[in-house]
């Protein structure tokens, strides 16, 4: 992990709103022993502590029944539970998508997939963001802040709490830029993965970004085992500047050397994920573009009917196309899938849920 966690994480307790300093759900036990041995406890108190805020997913102090209660009234303040303003479910397959607002009013989304390997979790690790992808609704509003571990955390322990049901996988595909809020997604993957919380595999979570090169680099120099996906969504620069900004700053022959890169440090496989947009990126030529970058890498393609949005005008490729697409990919050794497609008939896209919820409120 970055040695510049705990510098990072103490500096974004202090001074944002909304949450009371010090965020002990940000902290790891280490810190948790530290903290409270400042205020006179004994030491095992911490264990005692980080048991209930990540393996239990407590919601209050007053869940913590083994704590003496002069210790829980102390640590109240430092401790946050998110809202729950929205809850959308699936008719057609029982995806849950959520809406929760943060403790200083920000609300961001997360969504639940249900699996036959098991319940996935899809969080955001910013309110809104930055990127500008033209296809995409969380950046319609552009950025309001990032999210703290605990706040990215929360929304796993919150859908938690509302199902009773354990989660296998965590995918950090929602609203937000990931790797743009680096050093706390870093944290969240931490506290997610360790001894004494959830303890989800490494291997279970899936980290996205849209091609911030330099920390794709610094990523793999963390050894990980997560899964990284590039959202590439086009494979020349042409048709990439076209819909992801980003693709501005970075090169494809850059994105390609640092995935690359993660892929030489870590013996893990990147996958591409690729939006396919109704006459935009869904050709036989752009699946042979697309080959030449994946097969090298021997990365997995990951095929996406783009959602639409009714604020972009994209619309997805036809079924059948996009049928045609991964067999152009396959017959050119390319492992290709087609996701799944949950959650249709409910607000799909991320930041759609929370963009007409802040328009309802505007027009209040």
């Amino acid at each position: 992990m970055s040695e510049n966690h705990d510098e990072n994480v103490k500096n974004e307790n202090t001074g944002s709103p909304g949450i009371l300093s010090p965020d002990l759900r940000s902290m790891t036990l280490p810190e948790l022993q530290d903290f409270l041995q400042e205020l006179g406890e004994p030491k095992f108190r911490a264990g005692q502590l980080f048991s209930w805020l990540h393996e239990k997913c407590a919601r209050t102090p007053e869940e913590m029944t083994n704590l003496p209660a002069s210790l829980r009234q102390r640590v109240a303040d430092g401790i946050f539970a998110a809202e729950t303003v929205q809850v959308q479910v699936s008719a057609e397959d029982g995806t849950r998508k959520y809406l929760f607002r943060m403790p200083d009013g920000e609300l961001v989304e997360s969504v639940l997939l249900r699996y036959h390997h098991g319940n996935t979790v899809c969080v955001s690790s910013q309110v809104g963001c930055r990127m500008g992808c033209s296809f995409c609704a969380s950046t319609l509003k552009g950025l309001s802040r990032s999210l703290r571990p605990s706040e990215i955390l929360e929304q796993i322990y919150a859908i938690t709490r509302d199902t009773g049901e354990r989660i296998s996988n965590v995918v950090v595909m929602g609203m937000g830029e990931p790797l743009d809020n680096y050093e706390n997604v870093l944290r969240f993957i931490e506290l997610l993965t360790c001894e004494g919380g959830l303890h989800i595999s490494q291997r279970n979570v899936t980290v996205s970004t849209c091609g911030l090169v330099p920390e794709i680099r610094k990523l793999a120099g963390e050894h990980l085992q997560i899964t990284l996906a590039i959202s590439l969504h086009a494979a020349t620069d042409a048709q990439r500047q076209a819909i992801m900004p980003i693709a501005k700053r970075y090169a494809l022959k850059e994105l390609m050397e640092a995935c690359a890169f993660y892929v030489e440090e870590t013996g893990r496989r990147v996958t591409f994920e690729y939006s396919l947009i109704r006459g935009v990126n869904d050709t036989e030529e752009d699946a042979q573009n697309l080959s030449k970058l994946a097969k090298p890498l021997g990365a997995h393609v990951n095929l996406i009917p783009v959602n639409p949005v009714r604020e972009t005008g994209m619309q997805p490729t036809e079924r059948g196309q996009v049928l045609a697409f991964q067999k152009k990919l396959e017959s050119r050794g390319v492992n290709a899938t087609i996701r799944r497609e949950l959650g249709r008939d409910i607000d799909g896209a991320c930041g759609q849920l929370r963009n007409r919820n802040l328009t309802d409120e505007t027009a209040l």
